[in-house]
């Protein structure tokens, strides 16, 4: 099939082969990379640039193209144009390639060939795929792999680190995308960093992280909790300062935003049934809770700095993780219990309905009391000399940690032993690990979930306290 237009023909994709003189192609952009420069071995001193991208022409059909050259071109012609634009290719050279050494790094395609774009002899146009052909327009929701072929995040949750370093495909929703990041490398070269969490029905936080701009770029179009994407060839890596599983976005990734196919709608049911829950905030918030490592928070604060802080956010307050030496003010346990306990999923640990004792996360789970369990869902507050956090949330595992006993050995205390062991806490100096968000629907505005709660060794706490008051806060 050769597409056309009033100026010219273009080859399809699938004909071309490197005895075709002066080749004219159409497609669209499916993938691309940033510019790289390297040392150019024939002017010593001086670097060559190099960027790469993928066209599609055809649902079965997509190649790859890279452009060498000066860095004024390669810049100038990356720059011309984004994934999803319609670009017409003249006059490329057609080359066979080393398909072992082209794919391990480069998109994995069906064809035998790549083109080569050199300043002197080659020409892009970004066009209106309107203009050229409608049908070009619809593989952008193609995937470029089988659309039965990935992991759920939960499998790769499961497997855990033994797909550690391994490239595979993922279907997911996007939960939120974080903010680029930008740095300094060591070598003085400019980098940039993008988190975007990830959920599915197996698994509600799951992050993919970008570190070039053209994926940054189609992160930040993606509307959180109403995008799906079939990402192929991501690779899984066990993060160990954070203790757990991630994904990153490589330079053999495509990502196909909102995927036509039945997988994809299935996971947009997912969506607009979890969504109009309301479950899934508070269930991220609850995984988030087991997949932080404590070991990792050492940024100590006073309530008044952490305060500060979100004030001086402008509403924009990444989540804040710290240490606070403080006390619990507040803890009602042993006014009624029924204040403090709640039946949660046995399956998703999400709090049911107390009206129906079933789950409106997981639809199919039956009101059946083995398909719940029951919870500390606490809220206290915590203060130190310098003010007070008010209803933080005290909940589930921590919340037992906490308190030295399970729900079930807490309902069979007498109303004086709760009293009792309520006090072996209020007023203690405690060391308190903390997670912040911003939350405008929360009474005080702020969310304040604890992560660990322990009384405090006294040295540590005295020595932090020191530490605050000269500023020697690490922050």
């Amino acid at each position: 099939m050769a597409y056309s237009s009033s100026a010219r023909d273009f080859v399809a994709l699938s004909d071309l082969h490197p005895n075709l003189a002066r080749p004219n192609v159409i497609g669209v952009v499916i993938g691309k990379t940033d510019v790289r420069g390297f040392p150019d071995r024939k002017n010593i001193g001086s670097e060559r640039y190099t960027f790469s991208f993928t066209i599609r022409d055809s649902p079965a059909y997509f190649i790859n193209v890279s452009a060498w050259g000066k860095e004024e071109y390669v810049r100038s012609l990356s720059e011309s144009f984004r994934v999803g634009d319609c670009v017409t290719i003249e006059n490329p050279l057609v080359q066979s390639k080393e398909v072992e050494r082209e794919e391990k790094f480069n998109p994995v395609t069906p064809s035998g060939y790549k083109l080569l774009l050199s300043e002197n002899h080659s020409v892009v146009k970004t066009s209106s795929c309107y203009e050229m052909d409608t049908r070009l327009l619809s593989l952008l929701h193609l995937p470029v792999k089988d659309p039965q072929d990935y992991y759920s995040l939960g499998d790769i949750i499961a497997n855990g680190q033994s797909l550690d370093g391994r490239i595979l495909n993922v279907l997911a929703a996007v939960m939120s995308v974080g903010e680029p990041k930008y740095f300094m490398t060591s070598d003085k070269r400019k980098g940039q960093r993008c988190e975007v969490k990830l959920y599915d029905e197996t698994e509600m936080s799951f992050p993919i992280v970008c570190w070039d701009n053209e994926s940054i770029q189609l992160a930040q179009s993606w509307i959180p909790r109403e995008t799906v994407i079939f990402a192929s060839d991501v690779r899984i890596n066990f993060d160990k300062f954070r203790n757990c599983m991630t994904a990153t976005v490589i330079s053999k990734t495509i990502i196909t935003t909102n995927p036509e196919t039945a997988e994809a709608n299935v996971l947009f049911s997912f969506i607009k049934d979890s969504a109009f829950s309301g479950a899934l905030h508070d269930k991220m918030d609850e995984q988030s809770k087991d997949s932080i490592n404590l070991e990792t928070i050492v940024d100590v604060y006073t309530v008044e700095q952490l305060k500060e802080k979100a004030l001086q956010s402008e509403g924009k307050l990444e989540p804040v993780y710290g240490i606070i030496y403080g006390y619990i003010s507040t803890l009602d346990i042993d006014d009624n219990a029924s204040k403090v306990i709640r039946n949660r999923c046995s399956i998703c640990r999400f709090i049911v309905s107390e009206v129906s004792n079933t789950c409106t996360f997981c639809s199919d789970v039956s009101s059946d009391s083995k398909s719940t369990f029951a919870s500390f869902d606490i809220l206290v507050d915590v203060t130190d000399h310098t003010g007070t956090l008010f209803s933080c949330y005290l909940s589930d595992c921590v919340a037992e940690e906490t308190l030295s006993c399970t729900v079930h050995e807490f309902l069979a205390l007498a109303e004086d032993k709760k009293t009792a062991l309520k006090w072996q806490l209020l007023l203690e100096r405690s060391k308190v690990y903390f997670k912040v968000t911003l939350a405008p629907s929360w009474r005080t505005g702020l969310k304040v979930t604890v992560l660990s709660c322990k009384l405090a060794d006294p040295r540590e706490a005295s020595r932090s306290l020191l530490g605050r008051e000269t500023g020697n806060k690490r922050l």
